[in-house]
This record gives structure tokens, sequence and C-alpha cells, in this order.
């Protein structure tokens, strides 16, 4: 079987459509008589092994991949109506605002049983990861330091080292970050530490960010020192780095980000979406893929 996978970047917006695509991958494999659709938040790189495997197992579908902002899988298909057959993303809260506002249709196989009822919103959004929020900080910077293990010990920290710290940390931009906005969200309801945190961090001239993965680039050049509510998942994935970051789970409290998938109303390549959600969620759930009939 032979694949052919060809990528470009897009950081621009054309005059075709309003939402900012960040890279476009074709996962093509010769001979295959249909294509598959999906627009997700999930790096192409973290995400290529899951649809490598998938067209193994059924050589017959090509897959486009388009990797967006969580906020712009809403542009997308609410604004734009942009035609993807399956939408996955690290905003929880979006995903459901999709499904209760009519744009994603119920799904049912043998694979779907296989979903925790905590996983699952009105047969129609599936959980297939659970990644916890983490800190990252910056291996070097910490030499000599001890490391913060909650988020009470990260604000004495900055506290009593703010110039050292001041402009070097870095968290995400809740106006353009949908999975940023949830943590923050998710934060401020559970403890009052963050509010004092955020305050902080402010007064320390934070950086802003779109994504994990830039916060983890950045964090492992020495660039910022610490990043706040990064996807642990991301960070764990970077092999290479791991002699240059520290990865914490904060042990005051976990905020726990399921990733998620649903098919999009409308899809053209239904059958194609529903063997690529069942492979998705066999996978995740740890059973044998299964096969729609």
């Amino acid at each position: 079987m032979r694949y052919f996978i060809t990528a470009s970047l897009v950081l621009w917006t054309s005059m075709a459509h309003t939402y900012e695509i960040e890279a476009q991958t074709e996962f093509s494999v010769e001979g295959a008589t249909s294509t598959l659709s999906i627009i997700s938040t999930t790096d192409t790189a973290v995400f290529t092994p899951v649809i490598s495997n998938f067209q193994v197992a059924n050589p017959q579908i090509n897959v486009t991949y388009t990797a967006v902002s969580s906020s712009q899988i809403n542009t997308a298909i609410v604004e734009d109506n942009a035609q993807f057959d399956i939408a996955i993303s690290s905003a929880m809260d979006l995903q459901t605002k999709l499904a209760n506002d009519g744009y994603a249709q119920a799904f049912d196989s043998g694979s779907t049983t296989l979903v925790p009822d905590w996983g699952t919103w009105r047969n129609s959004i599936f959980a297939f990861s659970q990644e916890p929020a983490t800190i990252i900080l910056n291996r070097a910077a910490f030499k000599e330091q001890k490391i913060p293990q909650t988020r009470a010990e990260l604000i004495t920290l900055l506290r009593s080292q703010p110039e050292k710290y001041k402009g070097r940390i870095g968290t995400y931009d809740v106006r353009t970050s949908g999975l940023g906005y949830l943590f923050a969200t998710q934060d401020s309801r559970t403890s009052e530490t963050f509010w004092r945190l955020t305050e902080l961090m402010g007064q320390l001239k934070v950086k802003l960010y779109c994504c994990s993965s830039d916060m983890i680039e950045d964090v492992s050049t020495g660039e910022i020192a610490i990043a706040y509510n990064v996807l642990g998942s991301y960070a764990a994935a970077r092999d290479d780095l791991a002699e240059k970051i520290i990865i914490i789970e904060p042990q005051d409290y976990a905020t726990v980000m399921l990733r998620t998938a649903l098919i999009l109303k409308g899809s053209k390549a239904q059958r194609a979406a529903g063997l690529f959600m069942d492979h998705l969620l066999s996978e995740a759930w740890n059973e044998q893929p299964i096969n729609q009939g």
C-alpha cells in the first residue's frame, strides 16, 4: 500500500471563507475511492498516526485533515457553512453548542457503546481522550529553584521574585482560544486562587498564546520560564524536549479536558465518517476496531 502525504501551511484568511486555517494535509492512498474531510484542533503531527492506522484498515479512503483553532471550527461550520464530515476539538463547550444547535448528527454503532456515559452527549459527541491542564517550566530556569506543585506555591514564587519572571510567563489568550477559555472558566469556578494568579500574571506582563505547542516551544528555548494551563499530552509527546522542560500536574486540583469528535450533519461521506468514528472510539477505549457492516 502506498501513501502520499502533502501539506500546506496557511496563516491567512482567503476570500472564499472567513475562518483561518493553520495547516491542511492530504493523506492520499493509491486506489482510494472516497475522501473523508476532517476539521480539527489537534496538531497534524499528533494526529497523523491515528489517520495512518485508520487507512491501513480502510485503504479505500483518502483523508483531508484541516487544522484550526477551536473557535475557528465554529466559524467554519456556523458562519461559513464549510463542508466537513467530522469535527474534532479540545473545546468541549463549543462542541456541545454545535450539537445543541443542530450541527451534529446522532451516531450509533458497536463502538459508541464502549464510551462511558460521562464521555458522550446526545449520542452525537464522543470523547476519545482525557488530557490534564499542566504547568510547564523551563528546566534551566528552575535548576536551583523549588518546583511549585500547586497554584498557591506558584503565586508565592512569582511574588518573591517578580523581576526574574516579568515577561517570562505564558498562558492562553482566552479571546482566541476556546480551550483556554474553557480552562479559565473551570479554574474560576474551582478556586479563588485562580483570580489571584491571573492578577499577578497580568502585573508581570504575561504573554498570551493561541496554542499549547507554541507555549511548549517557548518554554523549551527559555523565551518564557513558565507556561500555565498547557495541555499535558502535548508536552509529554515531545520526547525531544524532555531535558529542557518540566511538566507539573498541580496537586491542589486537576482540570481535565475531554477531546471529542462528532459527525457533522450534511456530511458527504457518512459511511467513511462512521468507519473513522468506529476506529477512533474503539482504539481509545481499548477494544479491537469495530467495522460497520
